[in-house]
């Protein structure tokens, strides 16, 4: 086949106040660029991403690539009218100067919302369904925590989601799309939906846990005969939106098996909705664990700072955790990855080896921040340095080619603090490596992220605790002001 394969990838938290601007979208950070052509191939290669693992897959079965625009941008506040209509304009416009192509796959997140659409996802779909006609397959890969809308189930031919969260099968996601179309090429899927009524919060949809460990299983084994694709897809709760929660669709050759396969795994879902409760330290909580079970480097214990994961939508900027551990001068910590470009630049006009006071933290660039979130201040001492560009090597970020700009490694007492001008979730050792410092050798650690950390520091670690600091990625649905959908039922 001839497939056209570009992908507009971004994760929105519509109560977070940092837009994703066209910029955004455009520049490289945990993954490439904006990219056109047939620099979206070498662009992607190798990397634990969906279009890489469908390109590789393609090539492997004799297709033919047309590559598209391709781009992503970090977690964040809506996407900019202008960043979606731009970027939608480049794909499509891609789309039209193809001929004779046999399909169309697209590389999707499933929660993107713009200023202007809140189902930017599906508006997206329904532009090329429109450009391309009824007859070709369109077939999109969706992230785990897409918040799937009956649009995107209509416009697109098919749609498979992660299983896994840490996300360490973005790649076998993408190769299964392929091989999802090569079955559903010559006759279009039965399909079925259905919704749970309820939300499922973000540190709560780990598939290396209960309840999701042994949900995924199931959703593995009643993948068979005539329903060649199930999913369940938990839902990026930070949503506003219609289709903000949990749902399962699946497709096959028989409308009745495919349509019972998704009730009976949405009844067994349900069931269980208490079991997805959310566990969560406030600040003081987690520092009296820390007491209670004294942290030793070499298995150090990981505070997860959750609702300022800028995977999540957060700034990676909050300082309150870290301001905790100062004043009680804790030793053996190691903190990241802190998003300020002014300390980054700070230290390196200041050189390894220099003492200098200065801010640290709570940069929240143009818009007005997290309420009560203050810059450390205090004496620095300038570790190491870095200039950001390195290769990820945990199983999530896996062959990422990192562009965070300009790094440092500060010190106030026995806290490191690594800092980038970028904002990118911890979830790879190698982003502390690359300041010459190993994660294991630190007795706490401080990770700005929710879930995905788990894959790369899980190993090491003693223990984890998730900790309720402030920050724009709430931990709970509950105490979000819902105006629609099922977040708004439920308040």
């Amino acid at each position: 086949m001839r497939l056209a394969v570009g992908g507009f990838q971004h994760e929105t938290n519509t109560f977070a106040a940092q837009p994703a601007t066209l910029a955004d979208f455009t520049a490289p950070d945990a993954w490439p660029g904006l990219t056109r052509g047939a620099d979206l191939i070498d662009a992607v290669r190798g990397i634990n991403l969906p279009a890489a693992g469908f390109i590789a897959e393609a090539f492997a079965t004799g297709d033919t690539i047309a590559p598209l625009t391709w781009c992503s941008a970090t977690p964040s506040g809506r996407v900019t009218r202008a960043a979606y209509e731009h970027i939608a304009d480049l794909l499509l416009d891609d789309l039209r100067r193809e001929r004779h192509l046999d399909a169309v796959y697209l590389d999707l997140h499933g929660a993107m919302v713009a200023e202007h659409v809140d189902d930017g996802d599906g508006e997206l779909l329904r532009r090329v369904r429109a450009l391309v006609g009824p007859d070709v397959p369109v077939v999109a890969s969706l992230d785990f925590h897409a918040n799937v809308s009956e649009q995107m189930l209509r416009q697109a031919s098919a749609l498979v989601a992660y299983r896994t969260y840490p996300h360490v099968d973005m790649t076998t996601t993408g190769a299964r799309a392929l091989r999802c179309l090569h079955l559903i090429r010559s006759r279009p899927p039965r399909r079925a939906m259905r919704q749970p009524p309820f939300l499922i919060p973000l540190t709560s949809q780990c598939t290396l846990i209960q309840p999701l460990a042994s949900i995924f299983d199931d959703v593995v084994r009643r993948e068979r005969g005539s329903v060649i694709s199930l999913n369940f897809t938990p839902g990026f709760p930070a949503a506003d939106v219609d289709d903000c929660g949990p749902a399962i669709f699946a497709y096959g050759s028989d409308a009745t098996a495919v349509a019972r396969q998704v009730e009976e795994l949405t009844n067994d879902i349900a069931a269980r909705e208490t079991e997805f409760a959310l566990e969560i330290h406030p600040i003081e909580s987690a520092l009296a664990e820390l007491t209670r079970t004294p942290a030793t480097r070499g298995r150090p214990i990981v505070l997860a700072d959750t609702q300022d994961n800028p995977g999540g939508g957060g700034t990676a900027s909050t300082t309150s955790l870290l301001k905790e551990l100062v004043a009680r001068r804790m030793r053996g910590v190691l903190a990241g990855i802190i998003c300020d470009p002014r300390a980054a630049d700070r230290a390196h006009e200041a050189g390894i080896g220099a003492a200098i006071e200065m801010e640290v933290g709570a940069f929240f660039g143009n818009t007005a921040g997290v309420a009560g979130e203050t810059p450390i201040r205090g004496r620095c001492h300038v570790v190491a340095l870095g200039d950001g560009k390195f290769t990820a090597t945990g199983p999530f970020y896996l062959g990422s080619r990192m562009e965070l700009g300009r790094m440092a490694l500060l010190r106030i007492d026995d806290i490191h603090i690594a800092v980038a001008s970028r904002k990118q979730q911890a979830a790879d050792q190698a982003m502390f490596r690359h300041l010459g410092v190993e994660p294991q050798d630190f007795a706490v650690l401080v990770l700005k992220s929710s879930v995905h950390f788990r894959a790369d520091f899980g190993p090491i670690a003693r223990r984890v605790l998730v900790v309720a600091a402030p920050g724009p990625n709430i931990a709970d649905p509950a105490s979000l002001p819902f105006t629609k959908g099922r977040g708004a039922v439920r308040r």
